[in-house]
């Protein structure tokens, strides 16, 4: 693990309109070394609007599979973070190849790109998915992964690929693996919602929770503020390291502890529905934070109930929209 001398240029987000990279782009407004920020995006999940307002922002439309779109926008610059995905368990069950093709060949393209371009620090998003099977808690990073879901494989698959072109070709990485990512502009209106926009959704319109299982499934729910704080302190330090890194806090809590903290932040009860468990969940999740410790120890994550609170007041303002999603359940 090793913290290099920045170099100059512009920062790369794939799949910045997102959720995840929108959050970044505002929490890197004006800090040195980011007055220029490349969005790469295709916008099937991402939304140019989470973009309002950042005028240090560049967008560049299109895929992370278009190596000459990666080309222009890779060129000359000092770091990427690599977010673009195709998320979701449930969707991966339905078009394996299609999940394969963006998370994996996908990150094969942008770490070619940046090898192409020099080799500026690159930051990956895995997922705790790669988990999967194995039930140890909390997680560590040097457990064997037993990935349950293609979209799993598929993180585990662009993690190697990262991690190897490290030793490989000289480019500096620093893999991530996000758990229950969640907090403002995480819409809840398409079929494959993460579960705390798509409880928060329901509750704020009045209609029942929807639970698959038992709803005694635990989850290491991370506010993306907390989140976009340590990948800003990494851009900032180039900080890399020769495994993956877990991005969580170490917290566990059940989808009922969610609720509940829900209910808390509402100031009412919640109906709640229970539907049948889903094919490849994990029924449990929760990071050890030791080697993320080791490289940030000053970063103190946002609390759930604040981070739930925090996301209510986004719907509430915002125009998130009805809807009728149910839960992916992960966020990561």
């Amino acid at each position: 693990m090793s913290r290099a001398r920045r170099r100059p240029g512009h920062v790369v987000i794939t799949g910045g309109a997102g959720f995840i990279g929108a959050n970044l782009c505002r929490a890197l407004s004006g800090q040195p070394g980011c007055d220029r920020i490349v969005v790469v995006d295709d916008f099937s999940t991402g939304r140019a609007d989470n973009l309002a307002g950042l005028d240090h922002v560049e967008i560049v439309t299109g895929s992370i599979l278009d190596t000459d779109l990666l080309e222009a926008a890779t060129g000359g610059a000092r770091a990427v973070v690599h977010l673009g995905a195709r998320a979701s368990v449930p969707r991966s069950l339905e078009d394996p190849v299609a999940t394969h093709e963006a998370n994996a060949t996908g990150t094969l393209r942008v770490l070619e790109a940046a090898r192409r371009a020099g080799g500026p620090h690159v930051i990956v998003a895995s997922s705790s998915s790669v988990y999967g099977a194995n039930r140890t808690l909390p997680a560590r990073e040097d457990m064997v992964p037993a990935p349950l879901s293609p979209y799993a494989a598929s993180k585990l698959a662009a993690e190697a690929y990262a991690l190897a072109y490290g030793p490989s070709f000289g480019v500096p990485v620093l893999v991530f693996r996000f758990f229950n990512v969640f907090g403002p502009l995480q819409r809840a209106d398409h079929a494959y919602a993460a579960v705390v926009p798509a409880f928060v959704s329901a509750a704020l319109e009045g209609r029942a929770l929807p639970l698959h299982g038992d709803g005694l499934q635990t989850r290491d729910f991370t506010f993306v503020g907390s989140v976009t704080s340590v990948l800003a302190g990494a851009l900032s330090g180039e900080v890399t390291a020769p495994a993956p890194v877990n991005l969580a806090f170490g917290g566990r809590h059940s989808l009922l502890d969610l609720v509940a903290t829900l209910e808390t932040v509402l100031g009412h009860p919640l109906a709640r529905t229970h539907a049948p468990a889903r094919a490849g969940d994990v029924r449990d999740s929760q990071a050890d934070v030791s080697r993320l410790r080791s490289l940030f120890p000053a970063i103190e994550p946002v609390p759930l109930t604040e981070g739930l609170r925090a996301t209510v007041d986004w719907f509430r303002s915002s125009a998130a929209g009805p809807s009728a999603a149910q839960p992916d359940g992960r966020g990561a």
